[in-house]
């Protein structure tokens, strides 16, 4: 063992074990067929898996606003997830809800050999590539091969973009620089153009955002964070138009309405 030791310099809350048994229990409560809720029973992985991902962005999203008492609400939400999803494993004989606790600890240890183990890593860019070797392997053992293999399906299309990029970076398939993803944000684009139909321009536009989250992976820009923050500044903008128009929003002409996103957009919003 190294000098850091396998245990928490602050030790964690015992009540915090009590009160995930507590949420177990209803939950096998809210999914016994004989009382339960008609709603919870019937549910099943893929039903339950789309609650799992908005109370993740909701997670997400308390973060971005700094509300620490909607953040605690929401990360409940987003624990109640992991203990359905166990649940419904647990009734099938797949796993427990233990087993799940157990292994994402099991894996923490092994991903941490500089913190829990002999290895004298250090931190930084050794600690990174040691932990990009272990995953690996871990890829490995369960027969995932290939640079790009265990990138979920289910993230969000700009994150599964930015990661297949940068898997395929580690193996020596990237542009050395930002120019090569710039030039080929502006070759999509003339693809789009010259596309003889729908259904190929659908094909360029989708290689036009892979493209614009290349050259935003070169700029060191998070494109999905990127994204995010237009989306508020958009909403922001919108809203301060509408509270200057009033009801006579909706029948502005469009020049009306531009020049009142201007007045926004001037006033900081």
């Amino acid at each position: 063992m190294s000098q850091h030791s396998a245990s928490p310099t602050t030790a964690p809350d015992p009540s915090a074990g009590e009160a995930i048994l507590r949420l177990a229990d209803i939950m096998a409560t809210l999914r016994d067929p004989d009382g339960g809720c008609p709603w919870d029973v019937e549910q099943d992985f893929a039903t339950i898996a789309p609650y799992t991902i908005e109370e993740a962005y909701e997670v997400a999203d308390a973060i971005a606003r700094n509300d620490m008492a909607d953040l605690r609400g929401e990360l409940g939400d987003l624990q109640l997830q992991v203990v359905f999803h166990a649940r419904i494993a647990e009734e099938a004989g797949h796993f427990t809800l233990a087993d799940v606790i157990a292994s994402i600890a099991d894996k923490m240890i092994r991903r941490h050999p500089h913190v829990f183990g002999d290895e004298a890593q250090g931190y930084g860019d050794a600690a990174r590539v040691g932990w990009e070797q272990i995953k690996a392997e871990e890829r490995a053992e369960r027969r995932e091969t290939g640079a790009l293999a265990g990138v979920a399906l289910g993230l969000p299309a700009l994150l599964r973009a930015e990661k297949l990029q940068k898997r395929a970076g580690r193996v020596g398939f990237d542009w050395p620089d930002a120019d090569g993803p710039r030039a080929k944000v502006f070759e999509e684009i003339a693809e789009i153009e010259s596309a003889p139909d729908d259904a190929a321009r659908a094909e360029e536009f989708g290689d036009l955002l892979f493209a614009m989250v290349n050259w935003a992976r070169h700029m060191t820009i998070d494109p999905e964070a990127a994204l995010r923050a237009a989306n508020a500044k958009f909403e922001r903008r919108f809203a301060a138009m509408e509270a200057e128009a009033g009801d006579a929003f909706p029948g502005l002409s469009l020049d009306a309405k531009q020049a009142l996103w201007q007045s926004a957009k001037a006033r900081g919003q």
